[in-house]
C-alpha cells in the first residue's frame, strides 16, 4: 500500500488500476483513514460491498456530523441482502446517504471522453448541491430522489452483464445479445419495482444506460467474466486473475433470493446464478433459456 500511495502521489498514476491513466496532480493518497474523513465535507465511498460495512465503521470515529455520504458500489451486502445506502443509515445515522451511478466505465473518464452519471438522495436540497459538486466539464451528473431504483439499477444490470458476456463466449452474434438485453431489462425492472423503485429510473442512465455501457464494452469486468464462463473456464480461475471486483458475482445469490422473496420470476438471472455456482454450464444454461416457454412480451 505505501508503494501504491507514494507511486499515486509523486508520479500520478496507478498502474495496477488505470495502467494508462495520469491522475490529477491535486489528486493525493493517504494510509490512514482519519488524515481523509476529518476534513472532509462530502464522503465518497468506493469500497466493494462486502468491504463497505467494515470500513464505515472504522472511519465513524473521524467523520464529522451531518457530512453527505455518498456510494460508488454497485453490489449488495451478503447475508443482510442490504444496500449500501442502508448500510450507510444503519451504521452512521444523521448522514445523509446517497448514490453516485450510471455508465460511466473509468478509463473513457480519465482520457477525458464524455460521460454522464446520476447523483440520487432523498433529500432534493443537498442532492442539488452534491450535483454541483460532482458535474464537471464533460462529466455530466443529473439528480434523482429514487434511491432504491438507482441503485438497484447499478447492482442488477452486472448479473445481465455476465449473461451477455456468456452468449458471446458461446459464439453468439448481436441478434442474441440485443434479446438478452432487453428481456434483462424487463427483469431488473419487475424486481426493482417490486422492492420499490419506480419502473423510469430503469429505462434511464441508471438502469438502461448502466447496463449497455457494462453489456457491451470490453472494459466491464461483469462482461469479462461471462465471456470467460463462455469459454468453459471455471468461476473460480476468472476470479482468481482478475485484478478488480466484479459485483455481479457476488450479488447473483442475494438477488435470486430477493426475487423469490417477493415472487418474481427471472429466468436470465437465474441462470446465471447457477453457472457460477456450479450447477450448469454456461452452455446448459443458454440453451435452457431458448428452450423456456415464450408468453408476451409486455404483460
Amino acid at each position: 500500500m505505501l508503494k501504491e500511495r507514494n507511486t499515486i502521489n509523486k508520479k500520478h498514476t496507478n498502474k495496477k488500476y488505470l495502467p494508462d491513466a495520469e491522475l490529477p496532480k491535486n489528486l493525493v493518497a493517504y494510509n490512514d483513514l482519519e488524515s481523509v474523513v476529518a476534513p472532509a465535507d462530502v464522503l465518497v465511498m468506493g469500497v466493494p460491498s462486502n468491504s463497505f460495512r467494515e470500513v464505515l465503521k472504522d472511519l465513524s470515529p473521524y467523520i464529522r456530523p451531518w457530512v453527505p455520504i455518498v456510494s460508488l458500489t454497485k453490489g449488495l451486502e451478503r447475508g443482510s441482502d442490504l444496500r449500501m445506502t442502508e448500510i450507510i443509515k444503519a451504521e452512521l445515522p444523521g448522514h445523509p446517504a446517497g448514490v453516485l451511478t450510471g455508465p460511466n466505465l473509468a478509463r473513457e473518464i480519465m482520457a477525458g471522453q464524455a460521460a454522464a452519471s446520476v447523483i440520487a438522495m432523498d433529500d432534493n436540497t443537498i442532492v442539488q448541491e452534491l450535483q454541483k459538486v460532482f458535474n464537471s466539464g464533460l462529466f455530466r451528473v443529473y439528480t434523482n430522489n429514487d434511491v432504491i431504483g438507482c441503485e438497484l439499477g447499478g447492482v442488477l444490470k452486472n448479473i445481465i452483464a455476465i449473461a451477455v458476456g456468456m452468449g458471446i463466449g458461446l459464439g453468439a452474434g448481436d441478434n442474441t445479445r440485443s434479446a438478452l438485453i432487453t428481456r434483462g431489462l424487463a427483469e431488473i425492472t419487475r424486481l426493482g419495482v417490486a422492492l420499490g423503485g419506480r419502473a423510469e429510473t430503469f429505462s434511464g442512465l441508471t438502469g438502461m444506460g448502466d447496463m449497455l455501457a457494462t453489456c457491451i464494452s470490453s472494459q466491464s469486468r461483469n462482461h469479462h467474466v461471462g465471456l470467460e464462463l463462455g469459454k468453459g473456464r471455471h468461476i473460480d480461475d476468472i476470479i482468481k486473475e482478475m485484478v478488480m471486483v466484479a459485483e455481479g458475482v457476488k450479488s447473483a445469490p442475494t438477488v435470486i433470493r430477493l426475487a423469490d422473496k417477493v415472487g418474481i420470476e427471472m429466468p436470465i438471472a437465474h441462470d446465471v446464478h447457477e453457472v457460477i455456482s456450479g450447477r450448469l454450464t454456461a452452455e446448459q444454461a443458454f440453451y435452457g433459456l431458448l428452450k423456456r416457454r415464450v408468453g408476451a412480451e409486455i404483460e
